[in-house]
């Protein structure tokens, strides 16, 4: 690994614990903050209302403080985090504890998150979360799985 690649790699690594740190405080701006301002987020199983692919960091801000209206974030923890054979790239695997702002219901929800950090920012991100755990703690499992009919 070269000098460049150890320095890209601290930094993704920094990047995602400071993710993580966020994340666990529901500090949405912050969390925000770090992604680039362009920068791509994937949520290939996203439940209905939740767009698969979204971009821009002021696209982010809105959507994160929108959740905060909906969840409380009480903590992560179960963290893994896998470094890559490209620098840039992390995968981090954590647990998020939360609870539903309207019926106090709580819930964890096992993530998964493939980030790509360059420059100090995250550029892009493929999130992959339990949806049915989330649908479920909202009353909305019948709306994610549908009616069987296809």
């Amino acid at each position: 690994m070269s000098m460049q690649d150890s320095t890209a790699a601290r930094s993704a690594l920094e990047v995602t614990r400071r993710f993580l740190e966020v994340s666990s405080r529901g500090a949405y701006d912050e969390l925000a903050d770090l992604y680039a301002e362009d920068a791509v987020i994937e949520i290939p199983f996203a439940p209905p209302g939740i767009p698969r692919t979204s971009q821009g960091r002021e696209v982010f801000r809105t959507r994160f403080k929108s959740a905060e209206k909906v969840w409380r974030i009480e903590g992560v923890d179960q963290v893994t985090v896998h470094e890559t054979t490209d620098p840039e790239v992390v995968v981090a695997e954590f647990t998020l504890h939360r609870r539903v702002r309207e019926s106090g219901e709580r819930l964890s929800s096992a993530y998964i998150v493939v980030m790509t950090i360059r420059d100090g920012l995250i550029r892009h991100s493929r999130d992959y979360a339990d949806v049915i755990a989330g649908a479920r703690a909202l009353g909305r499992l019948q709306e994610l799985i549908g009616d069987g009919n296809g």
